[in-house]
Order: structure tokens, then C-alpha cells, then sequence
């Protein structure tokens, strides 16, 4: 990945539907050069999609939580495989720590959040959870900025 690709990622992640004429003045590439670079960052795995990213609140989403599960080994793959299908479950992570997992959802209030606790508990291999509720955001973000030091390939 050379700098033009770095550009590249910078701007698309600022600007999902930023065309390829502008993104070709940026770069001083022409747009067939640009739409190449492009398909080899989607090939690479590198650029996985493009999506909106909405407000939650708007949306009637007002509870954001983070829930830390604490399960059993050998039901990994189910709390993975349930979480996967839960359409209030934004992120799931598997970490270090008093933990199994980390879970991130939005739900539309403190009751809804409760139900989905009560799901979440009543799944296979899950010991316990400890909720933490989100009061206010001040920073939410899915930017990445590409290294500086990884070796062009």
C-alpha cells in the first residue's frame, strides 16, 4: 500500500459517495487508474463495503450498552453464532480480562434493553453479564487511519 492508496482510504472513509473524478484530483491519478486502485483495496479485503451511517437516536435507538458476558468454553461458537442473529447487537468481541465477550447494542429503551438482557442470559454457556449503559457519546467512529509505517506491497 503506497501513500495514493492511504489517500485514497482517507477519503472514502470521510466520504463514501465521493466520486472518482474528485477522488482523481486529489491524487493527480486519472479515474480509470483511481477505479483500479479501488477494485485491488476491495480485492486485498483492505475496503469491505460502503454504508450510511445513521443516528441512532433518530431512529428511535436512545439506549446504547455495552455487555460483558462471561461464558463456557465449549459454547463459543453458539454465543458467536446467536449473537450474529440478534439485530440489536451492533459489535461482538471476544476479549481478555473478566470476560468471555463484549457485546455493543442499541435498543429503543431501558425495557427493551431488559428483554434482550433476558435473552442474552438464557443463551447456552452464558454464566453471567455485567451491563455498563451509555449516558453520553462524545466520540463514535469507524475511521481507520492507515499506518504510516506499513511496508508498500
Amino acid at each position: 500500500m503506497d501513500q495514493t492508496d492511504k489517500t485514497l482510504l482517507r477519503a472514502l472513509q470521510e466520504n463514501g459517495r465521493i466520486t472518482y473524478h474528485e477522488l482523481a484530483e486529489k491524487t493527480d491519478l486519472t479515474v480509470p487508474a483511481i477505479r483500479d486502485r479501488i477494485i485491488k483495496l476491495k480485492e486485498r479485503g483492505i475496503i469491505r463495503g460502503y454504508h450510511a451511517h445513521v443516528d441512532a437516536k433518530l431512529l428511535n435507538k436512545d439506549i446504547t450498552a455495552f455487555i460483558m458476558i462471561e461464558s463456557v468454553a465449549i459454547h463459543y461458537q453458539d454465543l458467536i453464532d446467536y449473537a450474529l442473529q440478534e439485530p440489536a447487537i451492533q459489535e461482538c468481541h471476544s476479549i481478555t480480562g473478566g470476560g468471555s465477550h463484549l457485546l455493543k447494542v442499541r435498543t429503543k429503551n431501558t425495557v427493551s434493553l431488559e428483554k434482550l438482557l433476558s435473552k442474552i442470559q438464557c443463551w447456552p454457556g452464558v454464566k453471567g453479564t455485567e451491563t455498563h449503559v451509555v449516558l453520553s457519546t462524545f466520540k463514535d467512529s469507524t475511521f481507520i487511519e492507515p499506518d504510516e509505517t506499513e511496508l508498500e506491497s
